[in-house]
């Protein structure tokens, strides 16, 4: 069995740190700057400051803006796997609401013409950030207990609609503006007091599920809704992204701990890749469980159960 190469786009969210540790390989995007200047998609916080990026961004946020990785990009990374004799396993961020797929898709079929023994396996993960994250470290765990790129590639394909996000995003406007909320109209601007609650849906986007008054509501939907929707808790490593909200993450972390006892809970940074198109404001959990249904109405039914 020919052994293989993990890639995922910088939309991931795994640190650099998470990703030496696991051996998967980064192709990066680009920010631009408000002065103009572009930059790599970072994975660490050695060229941002974490408070001063997001404070930044909340008083600029059309300064910033986000390209993915182009097709050379995704070439070279393919071509080096394939110089080492190992084929590739590539994820990327949704195509709903990025060209990275479309990108890797070009450099995918020109190393085929070149090289006709070459082996690129590419997914649309329908996620983005930690939810996306979580997804490349399960192919990363079925590498290591020996699976082969088939069998890994079949696993994440099944089972990708069963990759759920469970928290709230404060301000709605980031999202809404670059097209990664459906109905986006509606949800506009700082809603005083509501915690607007998200999922992903089926066609790799979030839709708002519906809005708790207040954080400890907010917190008791959302671990009701963990319940309904989680599979094997105990066997899970969840992870909690935040965007400026560590404090609400923590308290998080801890009922989740407490209720569900998960082989771990991680509060993991979203960088500024994602944080430029999610804005300040996030507190979610991303966990494995039931097939996300393909209109969101089941889920939108156990929201409204739970407000009721």
């Amino acid at each position: 069995m020919k052994n293989y190469v993990i890639i995922a786009d910088s939309t991931c969210d795994l640190s650099k740190e998470i990703c030496e540790k696991h051996d998967i390989k980064i192709v990066r995007g680009i920010i631009t700057l408000p002065d103009k200047t572009q930059v790599e998609s970072p994975l660490e916080w050695d060229r941002f400051d974490r408070v001063g990026f997001y404070n930044d961004l909340k008083k600029n946020p059309d300064g910033y803006s986000t390209a993915p990785a182009n097709p050379a990009t995704f070439k070279k990374a393919f071509k080096d796997a394939y110089d080492e004799g190992k084929d590739v396993l590539c994820m990327t961020i949704s195509g709903a609401i990025s060209g990275a797929n479309d990108f890797a898709s070009v450099a995918k079929k020109e190393l085929e013409q070149e090289l006709p023994d070459i082996k690129i396996n590419l997914i649309d993960s329908l996620r983005f950030g930690p939810g996306f994250g979580l997804m490349v470290l399960y192919a990363a765990e079925k590498r290591a207990e020996g699976k082969s790129l088939e069998e890994t590639t079949q696993f994440i394909e099944e089972n990708k609609n069963r990759f759920h996000q469970a928290g709230w995003l404060d301000d709605l406007s980031f999202v809404a503006k670059k097209g990664r909320l459906t109905h986006a109209k509606a949800f506009f601007g700082t809603l005083a007091g509501v915690k607007p609650i998200g999922e992903f849906d089926y066609n790799g986007l979030t839709t708002v599920l519906g809005k708790a008054k207040g954080a400890k509501a907010a917190y008791a939907v959302l671990l009701q809704y963990i319940e309904a929707t989680i599979e094997n808790p105990t066997e899970q490593d969840i992870v909690i992204a935040q965007t400026n909200r560590l404090a609400q993450a923590e308290a998080y972390k801890k009922m989740i701990e407490e209720k569900f006892s998960p082989k771990s809970v991680t509060i993991c940074d979203v960088f500024p890749t994602n944080g430029v198109n999610v804005g300040p404001g996030l507190m979610a959990a991303y966990y494995v469980g039931k097939p996300i249904s393909k209109d969101l109405s089941e889920e939108k039914a156990l929201i409204e159960k739970f407000l009721g």
